[in-house]
């Protein structure tokens, strides 16, 4: 049995509408949304929590109907990227309010508790304007999650924050919410959060659910070219020559490549190679490498990502990104218009 299931799903708001989203959590899921600016992904949300009116669907918690609930009977939390704490109140008392809100006494114990867990139990006696952004999202996070919600709601809670502090918020709410058996769903711009977060994603666009799954399976196993395209892999247009030995291979724009994927001799496909799937190498790599794809290439781009680069490599007109650890560049003394072998294994190059 589901823990959230939501039924045919549609919301009507003038120009934009939210069409027929069906899909169901487990108890315990971690689900990042992800998708372009304007796919409806807040909609989402706060018609889960109860803002919006339903034109048509349903939303079943444990097996219950909650579609008409008013939101404060949901048991649910959310938490918005602008924190929307008490200026006038400590930060004792914006964790405490989550409670109050709720009918329920402030128990201190309570507040300290969850404080600790996020590590914000010294600034109990303080108020947010002296506080840094990080101290603030762990803030309303710990109001939200004092409470114990069925289901935490978070619109891009970490957006605000730098790339240190948004690292140390993911891990103090992941051994929160994993303590707490919390139920998560996440909108997220951040892909690094749904890799460290997530074992669920759902990708929108333009009010519609394209595909919803297992984490690998959106980035690994895209449904369609955008959604590959938009989690960063490197798409290829191309033909499938023949099948051998059950992999089919394909032509694409001058070079082959082989997947273990099923498709038809002679049917046009796309085909997408995520870069954490590539291996570089300055020496061509002997026949009897267990990777069935050799791909002699030129190095015309390095770009810097902080702790990893990703490398533009060009074939036959086409470029393939891969992305390798920083140090690898120095350490192979990589340089614009070297020549590099791209090793991908059969098993990651995936027809879409």
């Amino acid at each position: 049995m589901s823990f959230l299931r939501i039924e045919n799903l549609n919301i009507c708001l003038k120009e934009f509408h939210l069409k027929n989203i069906s899909f169901d959590m487990e108890a315990g899921d971690y689900l990042t949304i992800i998708g372009p600016t304007g796919a409806g992904k807040t909609i989402l949300l706060e018609s889960i929590i109860g803002f919006w009116k339903i034109n048509q669907g349903h939303i079943f918690i444990d097996n219950v109907e909650i579609t008409n609930d008013l939101p404060e009977d949901r048991q649910m939390g959310i938490v918005y990227q602008d924190y929307a704490l008490f200026p006038h109140f400590t930060v004792s008392q914006n964790i405490a309010y989550g409670l109050k809100k709720k009918d329920r006494k402030a128990d201190e114990s309570q507040v300290t508790e969850i404080a600790t867990s996020l590590q914000i139990d010294h600034l109990l006696h303080r108020k947010p304007g002296t506080l840094s952004g990080g101290e603030k999202q762990r803030t309303a996070l710990a109001r939200a999650l004092i409470v114990a919600p069925k289901l935490l709601l978070m619109d891009e809670p970490f957006s605000a924050l730098d790339p240190k502090t948004r690292r140390t918020t993911r891990q103090l709410l992941k051994s929160a919410i994993e303590k707490n058996g919390t139920t998560v769903i996440h909108i997220t711009h951040d892909l690094e959060d749904a890799w460290s977060m997530a074992n669920k994603t759902a990708f929108f666009k333009e009010g519609n659910l394209l595909q919803f799954g297992p984490l690998e399976d959106i980035f690994f196993r895209p449904n369609s070219g955008f959604i590959a395209d938009f989690v960063g892999a490197s798409i290829f247009e191309g033909q499938v020559q023949e099948r051998l030995n059950g992999n089919s291979i394909i032509n694409c724009n001058g070079f082959s490549l082989t997947s273990l994927d099923t498709a038809e001799v002679g049917k046009k496909v796309q085909v997408a190679v995520r870069p954490e799937s590539i291996i570089v190498s300055r020496n061509q790599p002997s026949s009897d490498i267990s990777a069935q794809n050799i791909l002699k290439t030129e190095l015309s781009g390095i770009v810097d990502e902080g702790r990893s680069c990703l490398l533009d490599l060009q074939i036959n007109g086409s470029c393939i990104n891969g992305l390798v650890a920083k140090n690898t560049v120095s350490r192979m003394n990589l340089s614009i218009g070297d020549t590099l072998f791209a090793i991908i294994k059969s098993a990651n190059v995936r027809i879409i």
